[in-house]
């Protein structure tokens, strides 16, 4: 399903150059469940901002179910991001003046979908994530498990191929993130393709495998299970 092939991405300002990424290359199949590990400043969110089309690489190619996604431009990429990736963030990113459906719902507005149809599978994944009865709050009333439960629902309602998830359960006390975890491998078991970077050894054990980062390289640590 992904498929990346020689990706380097550097940043460069007029001082310096800095490679982010440095040659990494990656297959995903359909349905599978990958951490990225490694070290603060390694690439793990500069490959995860890649793979899902916030940026773009410097050089390479990245496949994407059987196109060539790696050159394309910032609309091209924006539409492709819409209907099929869906992301989550340490932050949660709900927006606070909506409430919790209307926080669901969104994704499904910028796709033009139907106000019948974007009440009833906002309806259908707020039940999936157990916070139905949470539907007119707002997300400050909400606690930070709830929150991200919120924010998983926004990223599934779309029905996307790949859930991204960056460092998932990063503000998150032990219970709830084990929650968020159990959660995202239920998506998983479902079909969902899900690629999260953790520092979470814990969080990592859910995964089918486990990629390592290390100075924008992807290192020999082999590990399944």
């Amino acid at each position: 399903m992904i498929k990346l092939d020689n990706i380097t991405k550097i940043f460069r300002t007029s001082e310096v150059e800095t490679v982010a990424l440095d040659g990494v290359s990656l297959e995903v199949k359909q349905g599978e469940f990958i951490a990225i590990m490694g070290p603060s400043g390694c690439g793990k969110s500069t490959l995860l901002n890649i793979l899902g089309l916030l940026d773009g690489a410097t050089s390479g190619s990245y496949q994407l179910s059987g196109h060539e996604v790696a050159g394309l431009s910032e609309r091209e990429r924006t539409r492709v991001r819409k209907g099929q990736i869906g992301f989550v963030f340490q932050s949660f990113n709900l927006i606070d003046e909506m409430t919790v459906a209307e926080n669901v719902a969104l994704p499904l507005v910028y796709q033009g979908i139907s106000a019948q149809e974007r009440k009833q599978r906002t309806s259908d994944v707020l039940d999936r994530v157990a916070i139905s009865h949470r539907a007119g709050h707002f997300p400050s009333q909400l606690s930070g498990g709830q929150q991200q439960r919120v924010a998983i629902a926004r990223a599934t309602v779309t029905r996307p191929l790949l859930i991204l998830a960056d460092e998932p359960t990063g503000n998150l006390d032990s219970r709830n993130g084990a929650e968020v975890m159990a959660l995202l491998s239920e998506l998983n078991s479902e079909g969902a393709t899900i690629i999260m970077v953790t520092h979470s050894e814990r969080d990592a054990s859910y995964a089918h495998r486990t990629i390592h980062l290390l100075d924008g390289k992807i290192t020999d640590h082999p590990s399944s299970h």
